[in-house]
């Protein structure tokens, strides 16, 4: 590791324990420099300001959090693989509450940071194996969409109540609600038309030579309305 490296992991170790320790007021300029042994002017050479190197802290932690994601071992049952994927993701937050809230906590209207797409990335292969077992009652997109924004707001919702005041059955039941709304669990009428609309849509890459690249987007659009049209009575 060359001398501005380690210099670098050094600003970055000393940021994220004095944010996790002290929180997010506690990130100055003096302070990170001193705790990793180097002059003030070191990091604006290294993040150019203290806005970049949060968003290094932020990318630091998803680092973590996707070590974790792909360290889970996928099962023959998709959905049991949804789950534990909700389940890291809010033990992670909870773990790592200021952390979280730099990487989901201010987010910046119509973006989102690469390091936060690679996570969207692995939580989209999760539901995509859904799909494909025939089990999911919504687009691919919505159906990750759905997961991401009920999962953060979980978490977030979870951070900030005083642990000894949180619902202990909270994460799971709004997991049950999240999933059980996306798959369909007692698919009847619409829910089982989505779900065969979903798995038709998931085998459309294994076509090539059955359709032409426009048809089988065509159908691709179609598929996805079909399965996100919601039940009539």
């Amino acid at each position: 590791m060359s001398e501005r490296d380690e210099a670098r992991r050094r600003i970055i170790d000393a940021a994220a324990e004095l944010l996790q320790s002290q929180g997010r007021d506690s990130v100055t300029t003096r302070a990170v420099s001193a705790a990793a042994g180097v002059q003030p002017p070191a990091i604006y050479r290294l993040f150019t300001d203290m806005g970049g190197l949060l968003d290094a802290v932020a990318s630091d932690g998803f680092d973590t959090y996707l070590a974790r994601k792909h360290d889970q071992a996928l099962t023959e049952d998709p959905v049991e693989d949804l789950r534990t994927g909700w389940d890291l993701h809010v033990e992670f937050g909870l773990e790592y509450p200021a952390h979280y809230l730099l990487m989901y906590g201010q987010p910046v209207p119509g973006q989102r940071p690469a390091a936060a797409e690679r996570a969207t990335q692995r939580l989209r292969m999760l539901v995509e194996r859904v799909a494909d077992a025939g089990r999911l009652a919504v687009s691919v997109g919505t159906g990750a969409e759905a997961v991401h924004a009920a999962g953060v707001g979980a978490t977030l919702s979870l951070i900030g109540t005083p642990a000894q005041e949180r619902i202990p059955d909270l994460s799971r039941r709004l997991r049950e609600a999240t999933i059980g709304s996306i798959t369909g669990t007692e698919p009847s009428g619409a829910g089982e038309r989505a779900q065969r609309a979903a798995g038709l849509k998931a085998v459309l890459g294994d076509t090539d030579g059955v359709f032409s690249h426009g048809e089988r987007a065509l159908l691709g659009e179609f598929l996805d309305r079909l399965a996100d049209a919601p039940a009539r009575d």
